[in-house]
């Protein structure tokens, strides 16, 4: 009888196969085409001698890697300087944004004061209104610094990371503070009945069991900051102080003639840090970003 009844089953045609999993192939099959179609078109406008897209309409027709070495080497192009200054203001940026915010989410997750409730939701209604709102005001703001702060006020890396501070906190202040709820706050109990304080509980407890969230914010942080435009383009001035998305934008600003071949080659290099940190990292995306929705 056993065998009777499973032998239908091992006949099934293409279509029973298709109708329960078979879709699920076509759809990914058509969804990565489809993000994969770019990145080959870009890779392959790179690599044009000709600097243009005209050619770049059939993939890899031509292939020289004279844009690559334009890029590194032409003095006029800092791209170098442009690749540093990106990596420095991304990576301070990152890690300073998930500490403060990691501090200000214990507080608002474990202790109880006045203000509390009030100060989550203002953090969350502030982030509404984009930076690009505040372009005018942030620069007359950093100019009036400049004068009596030359270090933090405009061209300068320094005065750039403290805007993107300021911007950010507030949002990932509260997507950690969801995190920090699920840990259980008998942990802080027992550490507490062993004498430890606030701030012993925070560094050797609670930062080893909130990694995912960390690393969550810390790599949304550091993308969000590679390709951040508006804000850096208003604040940098001098061309070696610029970075990558400012610079690069003027290789193809110029209508006569846009370098489209080295813009390519740049934002091909540009994407290595990024993918590299999103590989190191991609363990914890998943369950940074879902565990914090288990519990308000």
């Amino acid at each position: 009888m056993t065998e009777m009844t499973s032998a239908p089953a091992r006949r099934r045609g293409f279509g029973g196969w298709f109708s329960d999993t078979g879709w699920r192939h076509a759809v990914a099959i058509a969804v990565s085409a489809f993000a994969v179609f770019p990145l080959l078109y870009v890779f392959s406008a790179s690599l044009n001698p000709a600097g243009t897209l005209t050619g770049s309409n059939q993939l890899f027709s031509s292939i020289g890697i004279d844009s690559y070495v334009r890029m590194l080497t032409d003095p006029q192009v800092p791209y170098p300087m442009w690749f540093l200054n990106t990596l420095i203001v991304a990576t301070v940026t990152g890690f300073t944004m998930v500490f403060i915010g990691a501090l200000a989410a214990y507080t608002f997750s474990r202790m109880r004061f006045t203000g509390r409730r009030v100060g989550l939701v203002t953090i969350v209604v502030v982030q509404m209104f984009p930076q690009l709102l505040a372009v005018v005001a942030i620069f007359l703001m950093m100019s009036a610094i400049g004068d009596w702060f030359p270090a933090i006020g405009l061209n300068t890396l320094s005065g750039l990371i403290l805007i993107y501070l300021g911007g950010a906190l507030g949002v990932n202040t509260y997507l950690m503070y969801g995190f920090f709820n699920t840990i259980p706050k008998e942990l802080d109990e027992a550490a507490k009945i062993d004498g430890a304080g606030h701030a012993r509980i925070f560094f050797t407890i609670i930062l080893r069991l909130v990694a995912p969230i960390l690393a969550v914010v810390g790599l949304l942080s550091f993308i969000g900051i590679v390709n951040e435009y508006v804000i850096a383009s208003v604040m940098l001035i001098d061309p070696e102080k610029q970075t990558l998305v400012v610079g690069l934008t003027k290789l193809v600003s110029n209508p006569r003639y846009a370098d489209w071949s080295a813009f390519s080659a740049g934002a091909v290099m540009a994407a290595i840090p990024v993918v590299v940190v999103f590989l190191l990292l991609q363990k914890y995306v998943v369950g940074g970003l879902t565990a914090g929705a288990t519990k308000g």
